[in-house]
């Protein structure tokens, strides 16, 4: 039973009670209107008010009997994110500090580029893999995302720009595969016709290498988009810069990328942030060859952006060009790729869940 303590907690915050509306299954939300005496189409028009037109308000939902709004309000919240922070790139790119109902704050940006609009999310706040290059895992990890939470980083910057939301990447702060139920319910509803409308491969999840979870990926129906965080093909460096996957041998990665290829025909990416004298030598070079050659993969080459109190810096851009070379003469396609958002530390490595600043636009 509840604790006096709670009960008068519950009482003072009537909010506390209440479910988020986002958390209802179709059925659960079918059977609350039934009970409301509404006919089943009521609960279609509650879920796009939801889910496409990311209402933050029941007063919003304007094609409801407003005495269906106000019963709906006693019974549910929307739960809703509330942005502390807003950065804008001089590259069109904004970072969003986003906080939740229970005071945990994440980060996620919001890229335009021409007519698209890709969006980069965080799946849980802060990280616990411990990357040596990342900011994010520097202060740990406060907690899993739900797929409510993840999904609402999208249809913020969504309304932000005003633009449709064309790809997303789970690149933000976080490991998705850590957060494996969630992430792929988010992704679901992101594809969802009904929820975002994004074709799965334009829907990407990037893991540090977490194997079991990739095989339970490859099974998933959808063609949804893989990317591993590579970073070296050295298992000695890789264990230095990555220890959080350090029980995940480069061996067995290599054996169930070969698995996924087969199982899902797809072609993963590889990322490899350029660490100056640390995985841009030539010995790393050749083992990230001899790592992809013949297989069906793509290098995302990154120069590495800068983290304050970092002692790692970014290798050269001709040595990027080299990788690129390199890797072509063994049959393996690779690309730099262009880091949107640095100098507003929004970009890959740098999102650290905290306030620098004011919002600014």
């Amino acid at each position: 039973m509840p604790s006096d303590t709670e009960k008068n907690d519950a009482a003072a915050n009537p909010a506390a009670q209440r479910r988020d509306l986002h958390t209802l299954t179709h059925g659960e939300l079918a059977e609350l209107l039934a009970s409301l005496g509404q006919p089943p189409f009521r609960a279609k028009q509650v879920e796009e008010w939801v889910w496409s037109k990311n209402a933050r308000s029941f007063d919003e939902m304007t094609n409801l009997p407003k005495s269906l709004r106000e019963a709906l309000a006693e019974r549910l919240t929307l739960g809703g994110a509330v942005e502390v922070a807003r950065q804008v790139s001089s590259d069109g790119s904004r970072k969003y500090l986003l906080r939740f109902t229970d005071g945990v704050s994440v980060e996620c940006v919001g890229m335009p580029s021409r007519s698209k609009l890709s969006v980069c999310v965080s799946t849980q706040a802060g990280c616990a893999m411990g990357c040596a290059f990342c900011a994010t895992g520097a202060a740990g990890l406060s907690r899993s995302l739900t797929a409510a939470e993840i999904y609402e980083q999208v249809m913020h910057v969504r309304d932000d720009f005003n633009s449709r939301v064309t790809s997303v990447v789970m690149m933000g702060q976080g490991e998705p595969f850590m957060n494996y139920d969630a992430t792929l319910a988010a992704l679901r509803k992101l594809n969802d016709p009904d929820g975002a409308g994004i074709g799965a491969r334009h829907l990407t999840v990037s893991t540090c290498g977490v194997i079991p979870q990739i095989m339970r990926f490859a099974n998933e129906p959808e063609q949804f988009t893989l990317a591993i965080s590579l970073h070296s093909a050295v298992q000695r460096t890789r264990n230095a810069l990555m220890p959080g996957v350090r029980k995940y041998s480069l061996i067995n990665l290599y054996n169930v990328m070969g698995e996924y290829v087969n199982k899902t025909g797809r072609r993963p990416t590889y990322e490899y942030a350029l660490i100056g004298g640390v995985n841009d030598t030539d010995a790393e070079l050749q083992a990230l060859c001899d790592f992809c050659e013949g297989t069906l993969a793509h290098v995302n080459l990154i120069q590495l952006n800068e983290v304050e109190g970092s002692k790692f810096r970014p290798s050269t851009d001709l040595r990027a060009q080299d990788f690129v070379r390199r890797l072509a003469a063994v049959g393996v396609e690779a690309t730099v790729r262009n880091s949107r958002g640095s100098d507003i530390d929004a970009a890959c490595g740098q999102l650290r869940q905290r306030v620098i600043g004011r919002r600014s636009s």
